[in-house]
């Protein structure tokens, strides 16, 4: 495909996603569909569509008008290929004729919605530019060390074979960061033997924090994909179970923990298990830390679902304090940078479970090159 052509094709694409179609659903259709799309192709068509989203505000600025046609050359205007973007090509969108554009300003500078401007602000106090910046870019690819299977040095040279380069990121004891060839992590030996896996390396931190000894009963309550999971396997024998309340996040867990040779019990029910030492919520919540890998949850975020996310998390709380044991804890986890649902869940958390006492409470910026994420740990007195 000519650059023009991918341009087009990234048009179309935002054009439904702009309309209410999911990102991913929207591309996956488009690879499929596209045979004579190769996988260089989709891959930059998929960039460009990402990073149109990432900075939807500042793009349809400078492209003048929130559409996919807008986007795609406000990101060319921004990255100088106007005119090999919008070159009339066959296959590519029609040349630039006298459309507008201007320099973004402000909250639209730093691609932030309006609404949720005062609450990052107050979260985030002199960071707020450098952070809102920061969220406007890719996201890094980091590794998780396996130390099951190998050492950090190990795995570097593992994937040194195959022509991925790697180095140490200070966030974790387990963290590598990408530096050449990612697209081929997945594909590689390193991957599919279980001696890395991909997680952020705050996603990494925050398992780092969580405290456990050898022969606990731990539980994963929002498991997800079970990323953290098989992080908390992978550091200590201890019995561990995994639940979620969509088990279908959890269906590749079992291949991925026998890969990395560790053991996870999948639950549907916690409470036949309960009492655990030790309570992992990675609850539900903005994803606000995470936007550079879900831009479109950023601009679909309303103040009635942030609500109703406040909510969910303090009901999960209530629940995960009552499958605790006495004297054990909580690891209370969001992948938001909003005080909302970071400090003051805790605060009225705690004001109406006396028996409880906050022992820990760490934050990590996108700033320290992972995403945001806010780390809480409870103990039951």
């Amino acid at each position: 495909m000519t650059p023009g052509a991918r341009a087009a094709a990234a048009i179309a694409a935002l054009d439904r996603i702009l309309a209410g179609d999911a990102v991913e659903k929207v591309l996956t259709g488009w690879g499929r569909s596209s045979r004579y799309a190769g996988s260089g192709d989709r891959a930059a068509v998929r960039d460009i569509v990402y990073d149109c989203l990432r900075c939807k505000r500042s793009f349809a600025a400078m492209g003048g008008a929130e559409s996919g046609r807008g986007l795609v050359l406000g990101a060319a205007r921004a990255a100088g290929v106007e005119t090999l973007w919008f070159d009339g090509s066959t296959h590519g969108p029609a040349p630039v004729g006298d459309e507008p554009g201007q320099d973004p300003q402000g909250l639209a500078a730093l691609d932030c919605p309006e609404w949720l401007a005062p609450r990052l602000r107050a979260a985030l106090g002199d960071g707020f530019d450098a952070t809102l910046q920061a969220l406007r870019h890719r996201a890094p690819v980091f590794l998780r060390v396996n130390l099951r299977k190998t050492d950090l040095p190990g795995a570097i040279e593992a994937l040194a074979r195959e022509e991925i380069a790697a180095v140490v990121h200070p966030l974790s004891k387990t963290a590598l960061e990408v530096t050449g060839n990612a697209r081929k992590v997945q594909n590689s030996k390193a991957y599919t033997e279980g001696l890395v896996e991909l997680q952020d390396a705050a996603s990494q931190a925050v398992t780092d924090a969580v405290p456990l000894i050898s022969s606990q009963r731990v539980l994963d309550l929002c498991a997800g994909g079970g990323g953290k999971a098989l992080a908390l396997a992978a550091r200590a024998d201890v019995a561990l179970w995994a639940h979620d309340a969509n088990p279908r996040r959890m269906a590749d867990l079992p291949a991925r923990a026998a890969r990395a040779d560790v053991r996870i019990s999948i639950t549907d029910n916690p409470d036949k298990s309960a009492p655990y030492d030790v309570i992992l919520t990675d609850v539900p919540c903005s994803g606000s830390g995470s936007w550079r890998r879900d831009p479109q949850g950023k601009w679909g975020l309303s103040e009635s679902q942030l609500a109703d996310l406040c909510q969910l998390q303090a009901e999960i709380l209530t629940r995960a304090a009552a499958l605790t044991a006495p004297g054990g804890c909580i690891a209370y986890v969001t992948c938001s940078l909003l005080r909302a649902e970071n400090e003051e869940q805790i605060t009225a958390f705690l004001a109406v479970h006396p028996d409880w006492q906050l022992t820990e409470n760490r934050r990590f910026s996108p700033l320290q090159g992972g995403d945001g994420f806010g780390f809480f740990l409870v103990k039951r007195k």
